[in-house]
C-alpha cells in the first residue's frame, strides 16, 4: 500500500498542474498554424501503447547504448542503470506518464478556456492588466470548476496504480518500490491461483477509492461550491 499511495501522489502533484499550464499556454498562442502544431505534437504521446513506450524508455536509458546514459558519461558521471534501480523508479514512472498524458489531459481545459469572453481580456488590458494579471484574474478563475471535478476524479483513483506499465517496468532490482496493488493482486491471484484473496484485495481497493471520492467530493463541495453531486 505505501508503495501504491507513493506513485500515486507523486503522479497527482506532478501530473494534476502541468495539463493546466500547458492548456494556458497553448491558449494564449495567436497564430493558429503555429497553435495546431503545438496542440498536434502535445497530444501525440498519448497515442503511444504502454508497451511502446517502456520499450522506448529502456533504449533510452539503457546503460550501454542509451542516449541519456552516453550524456551522463560525456559529462563525466558514471553510467546508471535507470530502469533497474530503485531510486529512479518513481521519477521514470511518474515523468514518462506526465510526458505521455498532458497534451491529452490539456484539451478539457482548452475546452474551457473557450467559454472566457474576449471582452474581459479587452478590458483588462484597457485597465493596464499585463498578460500574467489576465492569466491569474480571468483565464484560472474560469478553469477552476473544470480543475475541481478533475481533482476530484483523480482522487478517486488513487489506489488504483495502472498495472500494465508497472509489470513493464518491474523488475528484481525495483521491486521494492514497485509492488502495488494491483501487480501484487495479479500475483496473488492468478500465479499463486488463490482467488478468494486476491479478490478481497480488489474489493478493498474499490471500497478505499470510493471513501476517498466521497471524502473529497464533500470537501470540494464545501470549500469551493464545486462538486460530483
Amino acid at each position: 500500500m505505501k508503495n501504491t499511495l507513493g506513485l500515486s501522489f507523486y503522479s497527482l502533484i506532478a501530473g494534476f498542474p502541468i495539463p493546466v499550464l500547458l492548456a494556458l499556454i497553448l491558449n494564449d498562442i495567436r497564430s493558429t498554424k503555429l497553435k495546431k502544431f503545438a496542440q498536434t505534437v502535445s497530444y501525440m504521446p498519448h497515442f503511444i501503447s504502454i508497451v511502446v513506450l517502456v520499450g522506448m524508455m529502456s533504449s533510452f536509458f539503457s546503460p550501454q547504448s542509451g542516449f541519456v546514459n552516453r550524456l551522463v558519461q560525456a559529462l563525466g558521471g558514471d553510467p546508471v542503470y535507470f530502469m533497474g534501480s530503485a531510486k529512479w523508479f518513481k521519477h521514470m514512472y511518474v515523468w514518462s506518464g506526465v510526458w505521455q498524458n498532458a497534451g491529452w489531459g490539456s484539451i478539457i481545459y482548452l475546452a474551457a478556456l473557450t467559454g472566457v469572453s474576449p471582452e474581459l481580456h479587452e478590458s483588462a488590458m484597457i485597465d493596464g492588466a499585463n498578460k500574467l494579471q489576465r492569466i491569474l484574474h480571468i483565464d484560472l478563475p474560469a478553469i477552476m470548476p473544470t480543475m475541481a471535478i478533475l481533482l476530484i476524479l483523480n482522487c478517486g483513483s488513487i489506489m488504483s496504480v495502472g498495472f500494465d506499465k508497472v509489470y513493464l517496468m518491474q523488475n528484481d532490482l525495483n521491486l521494492a518500490v514497485s509492488e502495488v496493488i494491483s501487480t501484487y493482486t495479479y500475483k496473488v491471484g492468478l500465479l499463486q491461483k488463490n482467488y478468494s484473496y486476491s479478490s478481497a484485495i480488489g474489493l478493498f481497493n474499490n471500497g478505499i477509492n470510493f471513501i476517498i471520492l466521497v471524502a473529497v467530493n464533500k470537501i470540494s463541495g464545501k470549500l469551493s461550491g464545486t462538486s460530483l453531486w
